[in-house]
């Protein structure tokens, strides 16, 4: 399976990026290309997105700055996106790992990366305001 890892340097720390992105409820003020609202629903975040409504969890917090998430478009199904936040000088690199599924065309796949690509840059924007 392919995979691509795609960067961005942020001028935050590394805890506060770490902090605001784990918290999922702020995943709509970045992740605009894929998370359009969400809410809390247990232990899950229910994210209502373009493709349709998904279940989304994040690995528990830590001091490790892994923000890795599992998506669960449809029940039995699991997505697992790798996501880290690593301290550079006196800011941050986050980077997101994308893989390309065996039915994803490759103009799906580079879709998907230039999607990811949007949303970091938001991510960005964001936080050095």
């Amino acid at each position: 399976m392919s995979a691509a890892t795609l960067t961005i340097s942020i001028n935050r720390g590394p805890k506060s990026v770490y902090e605001f992105v784990s918290d999922l409820a702020n995943l709509p003020k970045w992740a605009t290309a894929f998370c359009l609202s969400i809410k809390q629903d247990g232990e899950d975040w229910l994210a209502r997105t373009p493709q349709g409504p998904v279940k989304m969890r994040i690995t528990p917090r830590n001091d490790f700055g892994i923000l890795d998430h599992i998506v669960m478009p449809s029940p039995g199904v699991e997505v697992h996106v790798p996501m880290r936040v690593v301290q550079n000088g006196k800011g941050s690199e986050v980077l997101f790992t994308l893989f390309r599924r065996p039915d994803m065309t490759d103009a799906q796949y580079t879709e998907d990366q230039d999607l990811v690509r949007q949303d970091l840059t938001t991510l960005k924007r964001v936080l050095e305001k």
